[in-house]
Parts: C-alpha cells; structure tokens; sequence
C-alpha cells in the first residue's frame, strides 16, 4: 500500500498493524535457510531407472532355458547395432560429466574393468574399437559409469539384442543423488541421438 500512489510499498509500520509489519519483514526479506533448503532440494534426483525399446526388426526366439518356457514367457531377438549403441550412450555419459568407465562385460564376459581409474570414460569410448569382435558378436552389453559430483553416483547400463516381452533393449539405473541438470543432458542426448521418446 502507498500513500502517494507512487507504486513504492511503504513499509506497513506507516500505516499498519503489527501482523502487517510481519508479512512485509517475511515478504521483504524471506529466510535465507528455508529457500536455500527448499532449492537444494529441487536441483537433485535419486535413484533413476530409465527403460526404452528401439522401434527395429524384431523376431520372437524360442525361450533359452526350461523355467522361461514355463513361466510362458517370450524372447525376441532385435536388430541393432550393439557397439554404436554403446558407444552413442557412453557418448552421454560423457556429455553428462561422468568420467569414471568402471566395468565393460558382453554376454558375462568382462572385457574391461578400472573403478579406480578416475578420468578413463572418453579414452575408452576411443578405444571401444579395440572390443569390436566381441561386442559385433555379442547379445548383451553391460556398462558400469561412476560420476563423483556431490556423492558417488552409479550408472549401470544394460543394452540386450535379445530379451524377455517384460524386459527392454535399454535398462539404465542411476544409483545415487545426481543433479538435474546433469539427468536432463544426459537424457536431452539420448532424445537427439538415439531418438528417444517420452511416454
């Protein structure tokens, strides 16, 4: 409220009561604890599970074990490329800050393994080239990333060619408290790259 229609808000001890000199201190000069806190916690997520299917040729394969045949579930085998699929998400993980390529392993193979080597994620995305005939051959991938931001974050990546009608070609779980801006690049990667799409 302004006396003098200046546009200017006069502090309410002019002209109001104590109850209003409280809303104007709250509305003047909010608490810093309670918006830092309140911010904090809407820049960060927890816990993320990411699932998606390529829209490619795909066939349905006999079940690879006796209990699959009884549960009466059905296996498909898809047709993509699993080292560029691999490649274009290590490439996210990247873009995404995440420095650390823990663990490689294709059909329970481990072709590479250093959780202890800190900034190796990019040299191995050059040298992913080295594992080609094992990945080329290969029906699935698992990676494991480290991002050490505010706390250890894991991102565990699994790219299957062939799996169960309740499972999906991509299974990425990011275990941790990751930044949202971060979630959201590595996530606007995979929208432009491998066309991802929201449901």
């Amino acid at each position: 409220m302004s006396r003098y229609d200046s546009g200017f808000r006069e502090p309410p001890w002019v002209m109001g009561s104590p109850k209003e000199v409280m809303d104007w201190q709250d509305a003047s000069h909010p608490s810093k604890g309670k918006k830092g806190k309140h911010e904090t916690e809407k820049k960060f997520l927890k816990n993320l599970h990411i699932k998606f299917d390529f829209d490619v040729n795909k066939k349905e394969i006999d079940p690879p074990n006796f209990i699959s045949k009884v549960f009466g579930l059905k296996y498909f085998e898809e047709d993509f490329d699993l080292l560029s699929t691999a490649e274009l998400i290590l490439r996210g993980l990247a873009k995404a800050k995440f420095k650390n390529t823990a663990k490689i392993v294709v059909d329970g193979k481990t072709l590479y393994e250093h959780p202890e080597n800190k900034s190796d994620l990019r040299d191995t995305i050059k040298s992913l080239k080295d594992f080609e005939d094992e990945i080329k051959d290969g029906k699935k991938i698992k990676i494991e990333a480290i991002l050490l931001d505010v706390g250890k974050v894991k991102a565990m990546i699994k790219i299957s060619k062939i799996h169960s009608d309740k499972e999906h070609s991509i299974d990425i779980q990011i275990k941790g408290k990751i930044r949202k801006n971060i979630y959201h690049t590595f996530l606007n990667y995979l929208k432009e790259n491998i066309g991802l799409k929201k449901q």
